[in-house]
């Protein structure tokens, strides 16, 4: 009997509440640690090999398990996920009680409605922090009072009408906000951990972006751990901050480390089930059909080639996307970090990004992490990699041609 491979299987419980965890740390960006230290810490303590080292930054709080730590001429590939979640923050505290908040990178009418949890610091203590629930994001307070052309779809939530809604009630209703010391720039997150959906292999929730990434670095960690680690290549686990906001961190880490190769793994679009787009003809990425390859903007072909072969060689679905002049993800760290890297970008397509109800398929997140455990496994036994990058740029000029099937045969006979 053959036996299934895990990416045509269920994902194991365990392995989902792995990645639950990791999703659902409260690590909106610039404060990432709930994520980075509080839940995968633990996690690459449990298997990493000794002798790894974990790397910390002053200014942010990213990190990099790194397997072979001070060994710089070695050839080391860093896979990056990011832990910071795009987030709401308070903006100003009204008279009458409502907290107006600005709406960052979601659409304004996705919000409404949604428990959210408020992230402040304690003005007693500068430094440490408390929760608040149990509010929502609300922008018209009913139908009855909202604009006809909103009733009819005609007109949409302007971001500056959002706000919190604590139900204050009673006197003082400003007073009564900032006596919990709530001010502005306080972060504010969606509140909906992932559950597993309807569909085979599915789950839903919020912000599968980016913890899926952070994920799929930490199970090619374990998995390549669990192998016995690499021989030749060091590896740099790499989770960054900042990435919402332009990639900040990830590029200090490009910047600090200097990998030769990266490797950027977060989530993509299912262009599919995209509504309302078709006439864009995007690249048709779909839920359930693998993960996927970036090409264009400054990836690297012979990276690319190594993944298409490891894909091949193990019969893992893979899907190829296009980017044009930036991956929109941390693949462009070593490049703006001014740092030469062959790099690329790995994902997964998910469906209402940004939303409180994005949802995935296990099976292209195992494809992902089953495709770069093989890559870099097979990078280890090359002999020079150095040299073989260096060397192997593709060469447009020697290219083999080619012609539609049969116009030879054509041309032969003419010239008979």
């Amino acid at each position: 009997m053959t036996q299934k491979k895990p990416w045509t299987s269920p994902m194991p419980d365990d392995q989902f509440e792995i990645m639950r965890d990791i999703l659902k740390a409260p690590s909106p960006v610039g404060l990432e640690s709930a994520m980075t230290l509080g839940v995968l810490k633990p996690y690459f303590d449990s298997f990493m090999p000794e002798g790894t080292e974990m790397h910390q930054f002053v200014g942010n709080a990213g990190v990099v398990w790194d397997t072979h730590p001070g060994e710089d001429e070695r050839f080391s590939i860093m896979l990056v996920g990011h832990a910071d979640k795009i987030r709401m923050q308070v903006r100003k505290i009204g008279a009458d009680g409502k907290i107006y908040i600005n709406s960052d990178s979601f659409l304004p009418c996705t919000l409404l409605g949604h428990e959210v949890t408020v992230f402040s610091e304690d003005p007693d203590s500068p430094g440490d922090y408390r929760s608040l629930t149990g509010g929502t994001i609300e922008a018209l307070g009913a139908i009855h009072f909202s604009d006809p052309a909103q009733r009819t779809g005609d007109k949409g939530i302007r971001p500056n009408a959002l706000y919190l809604d604590l139900q204050i009630h009673g006197e003082n209703k400003a007073d009564q906000i900032k006596r919990l010391g709530l001010k502005p720039g306080d972060s504010i997150l969606l509140n909906r951990p992932i559950k597993r959906g309807f569909s085979p292999d599915t789950f839903f929730g919020a912000y599968l972006d980016n913890g899926l990434g952070c994920f799929v670095t930490a199970e090619v960690a374990r998995l390549i751990s669990e192998a016995g680690g690499t021989r030749n290549i060091r590896v740099l686990y790499a989770i960054a901050s900042h990435e919402e906001i332009g990639r900040f961190g990830s590029r200090v880490m490009a910047g600090e480390l200097a990998p030769d190769v990266l490797i950027a793994i977060d989530v993509n679009h299912d262009y599919v089930a995209a509504p309302g787009i078709g006439d864009r003809n995007m690249q048709p990425l779909e839920m359930g059909k693998g993960f996927t390859l970036s090409n264009g903007a400054i990836v690297s072909e012979q990276l690319n080639a190594r993944i298409k072969r490891a894909a091949a060689a193990e019969g893992i679905p893979m899907q190829l996307d296009v980017s044009g002049r930036d991956t929109g993800t941390d693949g462009m760290a070593a490049v703006l970090a001014s740092v030469d890297s062959a790099a690329t970008s790995v994902g997964f397509p998910t469906r209402n990004m940004h939303t409180i109800s994005e949802s995935g398929h296990t099976g292209d997140v195992l494809a992902a992490i089953h495709v770069l455990k093989s890559t870099l496994m097979a990078m280890d036994e090359e002999d020079d990699l150095y040299g073989s990058f260096r060397a192997s740029h593709p060469r447009l000029d020697q290219t083999t041609p080619i012609t539609h099937q049969g116009f030879d045969k054509l041309d032969k006979k003419k010239d008979a």
